[in-house]
């Protein structure tokens, strides 16, 4: 079952409001173009049927005027022979012959009509398709895009992603204990016995001297 009763639908369809009510809008405008498509060969074909019937019924023509000279001429002949009878008979075949002309100039007219129908019909259908295929172009590109994004969103989401930033984490951990450990190597470490000492008689040898220069300066003053 088509979308469209035919060319008279397709003409006063209106594609974005179709597409609105579709629940797949991708479905659907393949399915409208498919059948304008199909439409327009029909007409086309219409068209080209009715310029060959054209065609012969003026051929057909040509050859009646031509006969209705012929009969017109042996109308004449028998005539000046004294022939009123072969006269009277040429005559009533050259007016069967003027009778075909008027009928199938009438018959060509009419189907001249009906081509000019169909020309402006496959004007339309091919401005309405025209449109049909925008309207895809537009269509796919929207979904083209929703689904890169949604690759994209996935992506971003998705356990690679998350599998990478645990790996940062853990690079990072690891950097963190490095420098810990320089750090702690500049820190100074617990006294030894010996620096205990060391530092207790380094302490009485200051003494000593402050002591002795106390004693050097009273003697001046004195």
């Amino acid at each position: 079952m088509g979308i469209f009763s035919r060319t008279r639908d397709i003409i006063a369809a209106n594609v974005t409001d179709l597409l609105d009510r579709a629940e797949d809008p991708a479905k659907m405008i393949r399915m409208i173009i498919m059948e304008m498509e199909e439409t327009l060969v029909e007409v086309r074909a219409s068209a080209a049927r009715t310029i060959a019937d054209q065609k012969e019924m003026k051929r057909a023509m040509i050859k009646a005027e031509q006969a209705v000279k012929d009969w017109q001429d042996k109308a004449e002949l028998a005539l000046s022979k004294g022939r009123e009878d072969l006269a009277k008979a040429a005559l009533v075949e050259k007016n069967k012959a003027k009778s075909f002309i008027d009928t199938t100039q009438v018959e060509i007219d009419l189907l001249g009509e009906t081509l000019a129908l169909n020309e402006a019909d496959i004007a339309k259908l091919e401005s309405k398709l025209r449109e049909a295929r925008n309207r895809q172009n537009a269509l796919f590109n929207r979904i083209e895009s929703a689904t890169q994004r949604s690759k994209l969103r996935e992506m971003i989401r998705g356990p690679r992603v998350e599998e990478a930033f645990s790996r940062f984490e853990v690079l990072e951990r690891r950097a963190d204990m490095a420098e810990g450990r320089a750090d702690a190597l500049g820190l100074a470490g617990p006294r030894s016995l010996d620096d205990e000492f060391a530092a207790l008689q380094g302490n009485d040898e200051v003494d000593a001297e402050l002591e002795a220069m106390k004693a050097r300066l009273g003697k001046s003053e004195g």
